[in-house]
């Protein structure tokens, strides 16, 4: 089947996800408002492409998830919170979170997928309430975090970095840890990656996942900053 291609005027319409090609590609083109992005996230589609490429939208099968329950903490990492090793805080610095994430340097990466155009939608995002940031702090210094989209008891991860050992890990279990108390149902994690399978992610049929999204839409979201509304 091809890829269908969406033109860049258009907003919020995509083919259903299950029309994905084998290697989970959605559509070609379209733009980043923030509403294309929202009804993207709610009915199991992100973009990723780099500069030289057009805007792709993506559902891959199996999707990568982790559902707050199955959170799993090593036994190297509880000194990290016993010593209140690192401070976090949310939607306190979401721009540097954003910008330290594509350009965090990557094993096995050349260049980043976040280009200036996906930062520049995801801020507006995060000024209209939808996208979040967690930010870990050393003292006064930003040593890791991670950003993505919250809709009704789910959040979308999108990105990571650490300029410590285990910063980022220390942020997201807090966020897991917080999200649980406010029951949530999942975490998408989008693709598996062995940081991710060491916290309890895991793997299910993309069918699944777009039920869970779909029971999801008639949850109610919290539009706004998570400065105090998650501690």
């Amino acid at each position: 089947m091809a890829i269908q291609f969406i033109p860049p005027n258009l907003d919020s319409i995509f083919p259903h996800p299950a029309l994905a090609d084998k290697e989970g590609i959605v559509a070609v083109g379209g733009n980043l408002s923030s509403s294309s992005l929202i009804t993207a996230y709610s009915f199991g589609i992100f973009p990723w492409y780099s500069n030289s490429e057009p805007i792709i939208w993506w559902s891959p099968d199996p999707r990568f998830v982790l559902f707050p329950h199955n959170l799993k903490v090593s036994k190297s990492m509880r000194p990290y919170f016993n010593q209140e090793k690192f401070k976090v805080t949310f939607d306190t610095a979401f721009e540097n979170v954003i910008s330290a994430c594509q350009n965090i340097n990557r094993m096995g990466q050349e260049g980043t997928w976040i280009t200036q155009e996906m930062q520049n939608a995801y801020i507006e995002l995060h000024t209209k309430g939808y996208a979040h940031s967690v930010e870990v702090w050393d003292n006064n210094n930003l040593v890791g975090g991670l950003y993505g989209i919250s809709l009704g008891k789910m959040f979308f991860g999108e990105s990571m970095f650490a300029n410590v050992s285990n910063a980022s890990k220390f942020g997201f279990i807090t966020l897991i840890r917080i999200l649980q108390k406010r029951d949530f149902k999942l975490i998408d994690c989008q693709q598996e990656t062995k940081h991710l399978q060491t916290l309890g992610a895991e793997p299910i049929p993309r069918k699944i996942f777009l039920d869970l999204l779909a029971i999801n839409r008639s949850e109610k979201s919290y539009i706004g900053s998570w400065a105090e509304w998650l501690k």
